[in-house]
């Protein structure tokens, strides 16, 4: 099997966790493969997705944001990533270089080329080869959110689980704007569908792009 690097993005409540999680099992199965989130991934990473989070730390500002989840990405990706496809080895990534593209970018008002611009610094030319945007209304999206919390054993809603649902709409709409922009790489899936047919979607194009048949 060829190693990929493939990469999960989309509102809150729009399943990218469970679906990235099921995409690992069944391409681990056929190869060496990690399972990374962002932000986190490594000790320096995940101490920044602590402060990120942080419900408390309403005062963190816009650029400051930014520019702490490009700190956390540029850790991950040469600590972890690099050298993992270095070694042939897949990465399966929750979110990753397009969240501060819709978030910061578009969402905050920060301007999308210039994220753009920061990424590929922060980055290094490690680039996925596949992203998965999981795409329904941030209603929809918020609505899972006592649910998911009860899943995942998490008291209250993080920093940004709290912002408005205006803005998370606005976050749907950097992603697909992005989407637009890079269709070739970015794979639109209709998260509002059960999960059985969203994994079905995934991995039939995962499929092909890996070269195996790959089933959950």
């Amino acid at each position: 099997m060829q190693h990929r690097f493939v990469t999960f993005e989309g509102i809150e409540g729009s399943g990218k966790t469970v679906v990235a999680r099921e995409v690992h099992r069944a391409v681990a199965a056929e190869g060496p493969a990690l399972l990374l989130r962002e932000p986190g991934g490594t000790a320096v990473s995940e101490e920044i997705r602590r402060l990120l989070l942080d419900p408390s730390r309403s005062e963190i500002a816009a650029r400051t944001e930014l520019l702490l989840y490009l700190a956390s990405r540029a850790q991950l990706v040469e600590e972890v990533i690099r050298p993992a496809l270095a070694e042939g080895r897949s990465v399966v990534c929750d979110r990753y270089m397009d969240a501060s593209v819709a978030y910061q970018g578009w969402a905050r008002g920060l301007g999308e080329a210039l994220v753009r611009e920061l990424n590929a610094f922060t980055v290094g030319g490690v680039v996925p080869d596949r992203t998965f945007l999981l795409d329904l209304p941030a209603a929809e999206g918020l609505a899972r959110g006592p649910a998911r919390r009860e899943r995942d054993g998490v008291a209250a809603p993080d920093r940004l689980e709290r912002e408005t649902a205006q803005f998370h709409e606005k976050v749907r709409e950097g992603y697909l704007r992005l989407a637009a922009r890079e269709h070739g790489r970015i794979v639109v899936v209709d998260a509002a569908r059960p999960l059985e047919e969203v994994l079905d979607v995934v991995f039939r194009n995962l499929s092909a792009l890996f070269g195996v048949q790959l089933s959950g």
